[in-house]
């Protein structure tokens, strides 16, 4: 087995081991076409109003009426990338956006985005965040979706010590680490997935290289 995929195999075994779901993919577009189907499968996020049973007023009537369209947000994907994958949500009835996130807030499907490292040692994403756009698609979605360039790993955090202080340095930054599903006990002591943020983390380890 050759560096690389020594890399990429320690990287999956980390990752799945916190729920992440990790899967290989051939091309940008095969990425593209998981995230579509993956939405196409999934139920709608759901305003959820309450006093629908009450007298309403006509535009409170439109509200507790109201279903949502299916979102997949793709903030930072590249230009052609995301023209792609408009005319993939485009055909299938889901509603495709790279920007204005706050407008979605009540239900985001998929967050869609690219991540600038991974970390074998633990199965961790490094994000560059500091748009809010990509902060966005990564927190609230109830999936977030992450395509991993293969080139893109690295053994072990202190390998990306010197290009994440040379970010820092250039203020605002905000870089995340994202290790799994988002996950909580402080609740009695109970697990619970997604309440800090999405319920699934999808990886999709690209190969670029």
């Amino acid at each position: 087995m050759n560096p690389t995929e020594t890399l990429a195999h320690r990287f999956q075994e980390k990752a799945e081991a916190v729920s992440a779901i990790v899967t290989r993919v051939g091309s940008a577009r095969a990425a593209l076409d998981y995230a579509v189907t993956l939405c196409e499968q999934k139920e709608a996020c759901q305003l959820l109003v309450a006093g629908c049973e009450a007298p309403l007023s006509a535009p409170a009537e439109t509200l507790c009426d109201t279903k949502q369209t299916k979102v997949i947000a793709a903030p930072g994907l590249p230009p052609d990338q995301l023209a792609t994958l408009n005319e993939l949500c485009a055909a299938r009835g889901i509603q495709c956006t790279a920007d204005h996130l706050r407008d979605h807030l009540a239900g985001i499907d998929i967050g869609l985005t690219y991540a600038d490292f991974g970390i074998a040692e633990t199965g961790t994403l490094v994000i560059d965040s500091s748009s809010e756009e990509t902060r966005l698609a990564t927190m609230i979605s109830e999936i977030h979706i992450a395509v991993l360039p293969v080139s893109r790993l690295r053994e072990a955090s202190y390998d990306v010590e010197t290009t994440l202080e040379g970010a820092m340095g250039q203020a605002p930054n905000y870089t995340a680490f994202i290790t799994g599903a988002s996950r909580t006990a402080d609740i009695e002591r109970v697990l619970a997935l997604g309440v800090h943020g999405p319920l699934e983390l999808h990886i999709l380890i690209l190969e670029d290289s």
